[in-house]
């Protein structure tokens, strides 16, 4: 296994020729200087070694958290490198037209709600949309939560509304179906850099999710 659970979820250990070295991979990113706080980095550590644990996950070294306690005119997507503690990647994600307008409020799994969903999903293969173009799949992997994601067509895709420029005119995102939209200079590099079964956590401080979660409880 890549990733071994250790006491404190914010540090991953790794093995190599030297031995056991332990990282704590939230300072040496510098990932509050990004706007990340620890407490939201944390559960996606803890998530994502369960998932590796339960052999979900092709690649646990790569990491991406949508923070969607931030407002949307923030830089809220991190992608994250764990084993070269990197930040790869910081920009702006859109949320669903329903769960809110600069803030994201209210989530569903229900299909046609056009809403995010909270929680942990693990990414599948690229493919090609007939109204996004090159998009990913995500399969959402708890139950109540983001398990419709696949019957929703819940993607990462590109969109001209998850941009700075239609923030300097409308003072927020524009939203989107419920999918997570990036950037369309960013959208393909990033794809290709978390694709093929790594993790994907949206977070919101929703007291229902975070209490009921099986992956952080």
């Amino acid at each position: 296994m890549i990733l071994i659970p250790v006491v404190n979820t914010a540090r991953i250990t790794t093995t190599n020729p030297d031995g056991v070295v332990n990282e704590d991979i939230y300072s040496a990113v510098n990932l509050a200087d990004s706007g990340l706080a620890r407490t939201v980095f944390d559960l996606a550590i803890k998530g994502l070694k369960k998932l590796d644990l339960e052999g979900k996950l092709a690649n646990a070294n790569v990491v991406t958290i949508a923070d969607y306690s931030q407002s949307s005119k923030k830089k809220r997507l991190y992608v994250i490198d764990l084993k070269d503690r990197k930040l790869l990647f910081n920009t702006y994600v859109a949320h669903g037209r329903n769960t809110g307008d600069e803030y994201a409020r209210s989530f569903s799994n229900e299909e046609g709600s056009l809403k995010s969903s909270l929680g942990f999903y693990v990414t599948e293969k690229p493919i090609i949309g007939s109204h996004t173009g090159f998009a990913l799949l995500i399969n959402g992997v708890e139950k109540g939560f983001n398990d419709h994601a696949v019957k929703r067509a819940i993607i990462i895709h590109a969109a001209d509304y998850a941009t700075e420029n239609f923030i300097k005119k409308h003072g927020r995102l524009g939203r989107s179906m419920g999918c997570p939209a990036l950037p369309p200079d960013l959208n393909k590099p990033i794809i290709e850099k978390i694709k093929g079964g790594t993790c994907l956590f949206i977070y919101n401080p929703d007291n229902k999710y975070i209490c009921s979660s099986a992956l952080l409880n």
